[in-house]
């Protein structure tokens, strides 16, 4: 198979709901509801699940879903129900063609909720899986910094096609992440990629458009004579990443600029296309588990663009578990060429 029918409708689906998630992010209208992790669940997550769940049943009916949200909070909260439902009434692609290619219009209020809860597949070692984050980083939505939308394609526990929609982040993929890079960004001029890659394929960027996809450019991980003057990002949220072993293990490779901290998969697109080097998310609890909707699409792109991507063993991420990485621990993304000096030293640090 080819897979680029999947990605096409993977990137219009990111790219729908993207519009969705930065008129939320633009006109501050974030309604929360608490999760039972107590992390923020705004009006965008669950909107963009419903589009994205919409186009992918539209396209591929029988294809199973694991998506982070569930309808049960909603069906509770009539008024943030219905300002939801307004809201997916409202985003449409401005290329028709391809917005019909993506479903027309929900019918009622209780098929948006009925389509939000589809996303309970197990996941698993067989069979075609979407994994899906609709918002992907919701505290730095939440603080307007950096976030994506995310979406996989897994078959018997492989990733074949991954697409994510960074709205914050700059088209240009030459310009070097900058520390201010995870906080107050606005949406604008300059603004909003969508990645995405096909296994075999390569990693591609293009500007988020409203309407149908923009040209897209092939993108790489730049090499790294040195790997003192690598770049390397982490997660803003200390809950998230050990962030005193990330930055023991940057001092034993020699790296003396600091750490860019910014959240979601925008770490794994920066790098992927060279604006940094290495992400390293290290074990915070010993029982933590990774989701698989949190590494699927980054992993992919990142691993097209000529990196690799381990767990702090040096292992691949495992995505037939079922619905989190149970066989991995943390995360480390760099260029193959660095990646083993850079297992080494997490090794080190972290005593194993």
């Amino acid at each position: 198979m080819s897979y680029q029918q999947e990605r096409y409708i993977a990137e219009l689906a990111v790219q729908r709901a993207t519009l969705l998630t930065q008129k939320v992010f633009n006109e501050k209208a974030k309604g929360t509801v608490s999760k039972d992790d107590k992390s923020p669940v705004t009006i965008g997550d669950f909107g963009a699940q419903a589009l994205i769940i919409q186009a992918i049943r539209k396209n591929f009916p029988n294809d199973e879903i694991v998506a982070e949200e569930e309808a049960s909070s909603l069906r509770e909260d009539k008024a943030l129900s219905a300002e939801i439902w307004r809201l997916v009434q409202d985003i449409k692609l401005v290329d028709t063609e391809s917005d019909n290619l993506l479903g027309g219009p929900l019918p009622s209020e209780e098929a948006m909720l009925d389509i939000i809860d589809q996303g309970k597949s197990a996941g698993g070692a067989k069979g075609r899986i979407w994994a899906l984050d609709p918002i992907d980083g919701t505290k730095g939505f939440l603080r307007g910094g950096q976030y994506a939308v995310c979406l996989g394609l897994i078959e018997d526990g492989d990733v074949k096609v991954g697409a994510i929609g960074c709205p914050n982040l700059p088209v240009n993929d030459a310009e070097t992440m900058s520390a201010g890079i995870g906080a107050e960004q606005t949406s604008g001029t300059g603004k909003g990629v969508l990645f995405s890659a096909i296994q075999g394929v390569g990693s591609i960027s293009r500007p988020l458009t409203n309407g149908a996809l923009a040209e897209s450019k092939s993108i790489s991980m730049r090499p790294v004579p040195d790997i003192a003057q690598a770049v390397f990002c982490e997660g803003v949220e200390a809950g998230h990443s050990a962030q005193d072993d990330n930055a023991a293990v940057a001092k034993l490779l020699g790296i003396t600029s600091p750490s860019v901290r910014l959240d979601s998969q925008a770490k794994y697109c920066s790098i992927a296309r060279g604006a940094g080097d290495i992400y390293l998310r290290l074990p915070v609890k010993k029982d933590y588990q990774e989701k698989i909707w949190d590494h699927a699409a980054g992993d992919l792109i990142v691993r097209e663009a000529g990196g690799q991507v381990t767990d702090i063993y040096g292992q691949r991420l495992d995505f037939s578990k079922g619905r989190t990485l149970a066989a991995n621990k943390g995360v480390v993304a760099a260029p193959k060429a660095l990646q083993d000096q850079v297992i080494g030293a997490v090794k080190t640090v972290l005593k194993l």
